[in-house]
């Protein structure tokens, strides 16, 4: 089992920029698939980003594309989810996870809020 804590929500003006981070603990990171998950209030959780276990497969959902970038540092056993051009509509819980495929997850954190002001 991996635990994994989030950071780097926070209030931001629309057009800036936030970056997540996602600490892991217990195993390597680089044993799992990886993925960045946000829910808005109302909303079911979306899947955001994510990237194989290997590295050579990402996704990005189309409402981030050219926006979000993932990224992860093994020797800090921890993964980054650099946000530019924020909208309003990226206002959300965010959520990091791994499991064993890009398509399923069963290891979460507890969610870092992100806010985006007009």
């Amino acid at each position: 089992q991996v635990q994994l804590v989030e950071s780097g929500g926070g209030l931001v003006q629309a057009g800036g920029s936030l970056r997540l981070s996602c600490a892991a603990s217990g195993r390597t990171l680089n044993s799992y698939a990886m993925g960045w998950f946000r829910q808005a209030p109302g909303k079911e959780r979306e899947r955001v980003a994510a990237i194989s276990r290997s590295g050579l497969g990402t996704y990005y959902a189309d409402s981030v594309k050219g926006r979000f970038t993932f990224s992860r540092d093994n020797g800090k056993n921890t993964i980054y989810l650099q946000m530019n051009s924020l909208k309003p509509e990226d206002t959300a819980v965010y959520y990091c996870a791994a499991g064993p495929t890009t398509m399923s997850f069963n290891n979460w954190g507890q969610g870092t809020q992100v806010t985006v002001l007009l």
